[in-house]
């Protein structure tokens, strides 16, 4: 048996709602359409209201008054809206631990989706899958604490250098909160892109074949852990990651976004 397998028999599987599974499901599907994915969130009220009221938001961007999951998806599009109700969903399902900060956890993730999305379109690509991705990296800590408790503990000693989490995983435990991450997803059945990339994530340039993917959320986790508005701390990103991903220094310097833009949760 694999350390991660059993890792995983140490720990009971976090359980997702039906809403989710069922988004989760047309991830992979090409023809899943508007009037699917908002009949699939209505089935929770409470899921379908903290929406609304994100529709209406500032931070949504709406011109006008947002009156339904319809028009939410017509704005924002259909993407968009079904990866912020799988974050919202992954939000209610893990608990709040003690010796974790919370509130610094969930706006570390939603930050690695938001680099993740930008660094995704800067290379043409759509941006839905490394946002939901990214989103997702850290859920194999909160099973760490789980398994555990004492190794979490060492893991979320100060100081936390961008990095500096995967490398105390991997000496303690022999796997990163990637792995674990990517095998919670595989056991919930996500797309394989998402699974191979947050198995590659905390080393892209070890893996074979290379998953795009997986480099995107890497140097995404690493903007994340350098709370700055200041794109200087694009220098101190791995160059054989950049050059793997043929990322335009200047282009991500001149673009740079603000990181608290993406630290509010869902």
């Amino acid at each position: 048996m694999s350390e991660l397998s059993s890792f995983f028999h140490a720990v009971k599987l976090p359980v997702i709602s039906e809403v989710a599974h069922a988004l989760i499901k047309t991830l992979d599907d090409e023809d899943a359409s508007a009037t699917q994915i908002s009949a699939i969130i209505a089935r929770d009220p409470a899921l379908t209201a903290k929406l609304m009221r994100l529709a209406n938001s500032a931070r949504f961007g709406a011109a006008r008054g947002v009156t339904s999951l319809d028009d939410a998806i017509a704005m924002a599009g259909l993407g968009h809206v079904r990866t912020l109700a799988l974050a919202a969903c992954f939000a209610e399902t893990f608990p709040d631990l003690p010796g974790l900060d919370s509130d610094e956890f969930w706006k570390s993730s939603m930050a690695c989706a938001g680099y993740a999305k930008w660094l995704a379109v800067c290379l043409g690509d759509d941006g839905q899958d490394a946002w939901l991705a990214g989103m997702m990296m850290r859920l194999g800590e909160l099973l760490i604490y789980q398994a555990a408790p004492t190794t979490f503990a060492e893991i979320e000693a100060q100081p936390h250098l961008p990095g500096g989490r995967w490398e105390r995983e991997t000496r303690l435990l022999g796997f990163s909160e990637g792995h674990i991450t990517a095998e919670l997803c595989r056991r919930w059945n996500f797309p394989v892109v998402i699974v191979t990339a947050l198995e590659s994530a905390s080393d892209p340039t070890a893996a074979h074949p290379f998953s795009k993917l997986g480099a995107i959320i890497h140097l995404a986790s690493l903007l994340a852990d350098t709370p700055s508005d200041d794109p200087a701390i694009l220098e101190n990103l791995p160059q054989d990651v950049v050059t793997a991903l043929q990322l335009n220094r200047e282009w991500m310097h001149r673009k740079f976004p603000s990181h608290a833009s993406f630290s509010a949760a869902p």
